[in-house]
Parts: C-alpha cells; structure tokens; sequence
C-alpha cells in the first residue's frame, strides 16, 4: 500500500472513530423504531442518516439502516453490542453493529481481464472505495505488475478443474491469514465450490457480463448477438451455489442496435461492468445492503 493510501485510510479511521452502522432485519411489528431509538438515546448516539423499508406492514419483514454518532464509541462498542442482544431478542432480529473505523479488508480474484480491477483500484487510489485492498489473488500473471506497482500482495494461483479442491485450499488460508472481509470477484474465470462458498456467505461479490436472468453462464456477449438483443447489460450479485443466480446487488443497460457485433458489444459492455461492480462493491463497504431470501434490499 502507498504512503498516500495508507495515510488516508488512517484519516478516514479517526474521523470515523465515533461513528456506527447499525443493520437490522425482523418481523415487521409495532415497537421496533422506538426500541431502536431509544437505545441509541440511551448510549448518547445521535442519527445521523435513517432508512427504512417494510415488505408489507402486516405480516411482512422490516428492514432499517441508521448512522449514528456515538461519543467514545470504541470504548462503549462491546457494552453497546451485549445490550443490543436483549433488544433483538425480543423482536427476533437479524442484525449488524458495525463501527466506521473498522475499515474493511478485501481481496480481489482477477483472471485475464483487467477492466475491472483497474477500474476498483481507481477507485480506491481516488479515495472513493474506503477499503484496505489486502491482496489480489489470479490464476493468472497479467495483474502482477499494476498490481505490485502499488504495493499490494499479488498471488499467483494456477487454477482449472481437475486441482480445484487443493486451489481453494490455498485461497481460503490466505483469506483467513488476512483476516478478509469481502472478496471481489473482479472478472475470475472460474466456479467456485461449494465449500468456498460456505466459507464466505453474503461476502463474495460478483460481476457477470449479462443483464441477469438473462444469458447466464459463459459466452454471453455472444449469444446476445446471435439473439438480436437492443439491450446490452451488466449484473453485479453476491455468489452462491446456483451459478449467476445469487441476489442481485446493482445492474445498468446500454442500448445498442442491429449494427453492433459481438466485439462491439463486448467493449460497451466492459464500460457497464466497470461501474456496476464498483458501485456494489462501495455500498457493501458503506453496509447499505441486506439479504433478504435471494433478494436485497439496497439503502441508497
């Protein structure tokens, strides 16, 4: 990492250093916002930003994001994180307290394309992606320099299907000597298994080259073509069992028409993959989304 990233990673921290994300998903009932509140009064937390959602207010889920400042946070944070229990005890909550300064560490899996991880380092070097890039993981060498150039750990890990198990071996114990957050699969050409992703429930995200549900799988660009498509698209989603299939995160079309072919259409839809997968991967960083079934809800 550069002396100028690292710094302003260290910046973000103490600015953030009172500063929480509070992520709460229940049945919807009366009481909730009021319980909610009420415990951040009691801790001397201000809100700052509240957003809230209800599938349907009789029977249905509620979800609610609120930023808060809460003075000596660092110091309250586990007191804070014990009392919560009891209240989502009582309304059987699934939910997050998570701290700003705990800047989360990702790890992006590349294979040979590289519009996308360059354009998540931009991002990052621009200040605009708050995260600690730990490493970048390939299965092959194309990355190696861009990467290495800005100090960030780059592993070569040659991958197909006959050595997948003893591939993933090694990609899960380096997750774990990192201690990784979030793994971004930033044009990684290869399936995962079940067990890796196991491993890593609702913290792989994905960018697939297609308008999901739409042309899943391999060669979509090519099969768009041969289809006559006037819509061109891109679909950034968490990763799960069923391939292309798991909850959508962001998505973004480009019209085209009869003239374009499959390279054409290949290069405008690198354009949209860029910005979908930076636009998810920030706002899983932000904590603005919840899993809800295979869906999710976004807090803007």
């Amino acid at each position: 990492m550069s002396p100028k990233i690292k710094t302003e990673l260290d910046e973000f921290r103490h600015r953030n250093q009172n500063r929480g994300r509070l992520l709460v998903s229940c049945p919807d009932q009366p009481g909730i916002v009021a319980a909610i509140s009420q415990f951040l009064f009691l801790n001397n937390a201000n809100i700052i930003e509240s957003s809230q959602y209800s599938t349907n207010p009789e029977g249905g889920t509620f979800f609610i994001r609120i930023e808060f400042e809460c003075p000596s946070l660092k110091e309250k944070e586990a007191g804070m994180t014990r009392k919560f229990t009891e209240i989502a005890a009582k309304f059987s909550m699934e939910w997050s307290l998570t701290p700003v300064y705990k800047v989360k560490k990702a790890a992006i899996f590349v294979s040979k394309e590289l519009h996308c991880l360059l354009e998540l380092l931009w991002e990052w070097q621009s200040g605009d992606l708050m995260t600690d890039i730990a490493m970048v993981v390939s299965n092959h060498e194309e990355a190696r320099e861009v990467v290495e150039r800005l100090n960030i750990p780059f592993y070569y890990i040659p991958a197909n299907k006959d050595i997948r198990d003893q591939v993933e071996a090694k990609q899960l114990q380096l997750l774990r000597d990192y201690d990784i957050d979030i793994i971004i699969l930033a044009r990684y050409m290869q399936i995962l298994t079940p067990n890796f992703v196991a491993a890593n429930p609702n913290k792989i995200i994905n960018i697939h080259h297609s308008f999901l549900p739409a042309f899943i799988g391999a060669r979509p660009y090519e099969r768009a073509y041969d289809r006559g498509v006037k819509l061109i698209g891109a679909t950034s989603h968490y990763v799960t069992n069923d391939l292309d299939e798991g909850p959508i995160i962001e998505q973004d079309i480009a019209r085209v028409d009869h003239r374009a072919n499959v390279d054409y259409l290949k290069k405008r839809g690198r354009s949209i993959e860029r910005s979908v997968l930076a636009r998810a991967v920030k706002w899983h960083l932000e904590d603005r989304i919840i899993v809800h079934e295979n869906k999710t809800i976004v807090f803007s």
